[in-house]
């Protein structure tokens, strides 16, 4: 996986390292030879763990991942696939014998499965359409996925015959459904996804839901699970007649198995997804909130009897956003993973509501920028295995027991970071100038810090803009940190992670008031007398693109900024991204032509005429998130006000600019270069 280097002595037929090469800092070549652990599942019986362990292939310039094992006491670490492959998704049966997993074939990806004692593998489909949410039956007979149904779509008009050896332009497409493209994906294949159960030695997958209907959900999956006697099947969808309008409506559906009946458990106007039958099969949990059209809304964590009766909420009490819920083994509570003020942690909440803290070192799988992540899973006597964090290496895999301490099992990154010097992560916490809310930010400091200098500082802006920064680790602040700037990121108004009253604070204002709580971290940073207030720049993706165009059209205190893949119009922008039948209707008061004002009004194009700063721009060329289109505008506005400005386009990249290695190096170095070349300090 590692390109490693290293140089040994051969003396009298004994290998002799040498000495280890001097520390040095992070270094972009370095992106390629980072590595990452997520999805741990734990056996059944608590003693093994199956993760995937994700890598850079340099040649390819690809994320890759393969299938490791290793037991839950540390020992027994080894590879279950290798090669330039992507494995994902490992799934045990519940006998632990087997393991279920997605793979690349031939043919796309596929479903596969592997025998643990022997290690024979086996292909289960052959699909044309990639599976997802593959879950086990308790019983082990049987497995439920979901997969697209195409169907044909609109039809163009006959056309005449075309002669023979004649070479005409390719067919015109015709596009008559409502969500046509999406970000990653690029033009979506007429159909509607559906449920499929396949038999577990394999063979013919028989759909169980109808083609009416579309079986998946906007944000999050269909979540197939079965219930404990292996015969009712429970998924979320969104089965109303008006699904592409109202797209978070879902509601929880039981199917039975035997005779075919399908029953909707719950009945409001809201989302409600991600079922989990307790261990008993006698009450069902799950995650939802009542729709009220804001920006931001915080799940609950909801339980109710099997059959849809008595539904209450567990977590109405605690102001933050359950995910991820898992029955104790003994029914007596759930876990579940949360974000609270700059960390993702493990919770348990028991029948009563009471929420109790397992740890606050979940996340580590967010490569690029310290976003929150992380996830984790359960066996044996509530044995739990989960991506470990921390703000100088990626995830590796860990476990912990209810009221003990986290005990890593990997180090999937010593043979690099050991020999880094890395930038120091502090956090901070500052008073908004605008109404003297606390808000929390991080510093990285150059990795040969100096008290008693001066250093240039880039503020570096979140996206979302309801998301949450953490103290993880992140290869583009440290390549950054290492080219002796500071680094300042902050989690302002809007941000995830601090209640649902503070993520609403931008609801049908965003992005005016995030810019004094920016502003005012930069201020504190100016306070502490090592950044040079001659020296600043701005930089930040998606909505902190949005926060950075924002910035230079109200204030010219920085001396250049990087604006990545931003919202410019929003007016544009509402009916061109992919998630146009979302973003109208909950970050707007209504349509743009009902409501223009407001959107200009809070639209950087609007205060384009007040840059001065020297701007680059910087977005992939198949982001269909926020289009090129956004970042077009902005650049010839500026150009034609002869601002000094420059357009970087990614070539083939989505929205996900650092999908690629090579991308997220790309993109670091040209904002580097461009802060540089505007540097009063060179």
């Amino acid at each position: 996986m590692k390109n490693y280097l290293f140089l040994a002595i051969l003396l009298g037929g004994t290998v002799v390292a040498a000495e280890p090469f001097q520390s040095t800092s992070f270094q972009p070549g370095d992106v390629f030879e980072l590595e990452w652990a997520s999805d741990p599942q734990l056996s059944p019986d608590g003693k093994q763990i199956v993760y995937v362990r994700n890598f850079m292939d340099i040649m390819s310039d690809l994320r890759r991942s393969n299938l490791w094992s290793i037991n839950a006491d540390g020992t027994g670490h080894r590879p279950l696939t290798t090669g330039s492959r992507n494995d994902s998704a490992p799934r045990w049966s519940p006998d632990g014998k087997r393991l279920l997993y997605v793979s690349r074939a031939e043919n796309g990806r596929q479903l596969f499965m592997r025998w643990m004692d022997s290690g024979e593998t086996a292909r289960l489909t052959q699909l044309t359409e990639t599976p997802a949410n593959a879950a086990w039956s308790p019983n082990g007979k049987f497995i439920v996925f979901s997969a697209l149904v195409p169907d044909e779509g609109a039809n163009p008009a006959s056309m005449p015959a075309k002669p023979e050896d004649a070479e005409w332009a390719e067919p015109v497409k015709v596009i008559d459904q409502l969500v046509y493209r999406r970000d990653g994906e690029g033009f979506l294949k007429p159909g509607r996804t559906q449920l499929f159960v396949l038999p577990a030695e394999g063979g013919t997958p028989r759909q169980v839901t109808d083609n009416d209907h579309d079986h998946g959900a906007f944000f999050f999956g269909p979540d197939p699970v079965w219930g404990p006697d292996s015969r009712f099947l429970y998924f979320a969808a969104n089965r109303h007649a008006d699904w592409e309008y109202d797209p978070l409506n879902t509601e929880i559906y039981a199917l039975d198995m035997d005779s075919g009946e399908l029953t909707a458990l719950t009945d409001r106007h809201g989302p409600d997804h991600h079922p989990v039958p307790s261990p008993d099969g006698k009450r069902i949990a799950w995650l939802g909130f009542d729709d009220r059209y804001q920006g931001y809304q915080v799940e609950d964590l909801y339980v109710m009897d099997s059959d849809g009766n008595d539904k209450r909420a567990l977590t109405a009490d605690f102001d933050r956003q359950p995910e991820d819920p898992v029955w104790s083994r003994d029914g007596r509570g759930l876990f579940f993973r949360f974000d609270d003020e700059g960390h993702t942690k493990l919770g348990y909440v028991d029948l009563n509501g009471r929420v109790t803290e397992v740890t606050d070192t979940l996340g580590g799988t967010s490569i690029g920028r310290p976003y929150s992540s992380g996830s984790f899973s359960t066996g044996g006597r509530d044995l739990i295995a989960f991506t470990h964090a921390s703000a100088q290496r990626p995830a590796d895999v860990a476990v912990i027991s209810r009221g003990g301490s986290p005990k890593v099992l990997t180090r999937l990154n010593e043979d690099l970071l050991a020999h880094r010097n890395l930038g120091e992560v502090e956090t901070i916490w500052y008073d908004s100038s605008y109404d003297e809310r606390r808000i929390q930010g991080w510093i990285i400091k150059p990795p040969d810090f100096e008290e008693n200098r001066k250093y240039p500082l880039i503020l570096e802006i979140h996206g979302g803009p309801f998301a949450m920064y953490g103290e993880y680790f992140s290869p583009e602040l440290q390549l950054y940190a290492a080219a002796d700037y500071v680094v300042l990121y902050t989690n302002p108004r809007g941000s995830t992670g601090y209640g649902e009253e503070f993520g609403n604070l931008i609801h049908h204002d965003y992005p005016n008031h995030d810019f004094d709580d920016l502003m005012s971290g930069v201020d504190a940073m100016v306070e502490r007398g090592f950044v040079d207030p001659e020296r600043l720049f701005v930089t930040g993706g998606s909505g902190g693109g949005v926060l950075s165009a924002w910035i230079v059209g109200h204030t010219d205190r920085f001396r250049g900024a990087a604006v990545q893949k931003p919202v410019i119009n929003w007016y544009s922008f509402v009916l061109t991204s992919d998630f146009y039948n979302f973003f109208y209707r909950y970050w707007f008061p209504g349509p743009p032509w009902e409501h223009m004002e407001h959107y200009m009004q809070r639209s950087p194009l609007s205060y384009v005429g007040n840059v001065t700063t020297p701007t680059m721009l910087i977005t992939g060329e198949a982001d269909y998130r926020t289009p090129m289109s956004e970042t077009e505008q902005f650049y010839q506005a500026l150009k034609l006000r002869d601002v000094d400005a420059a357009l970087v386009r990614i070539p083939g990249a989505p929205h996900d600019i650092a999908g690629r290695p090579s991308n997220l190096i790309a993109k670091v170095l040209n904002i580097l270069d461009w802060f540089e070349r505007h540097d009063i300090g060179n």
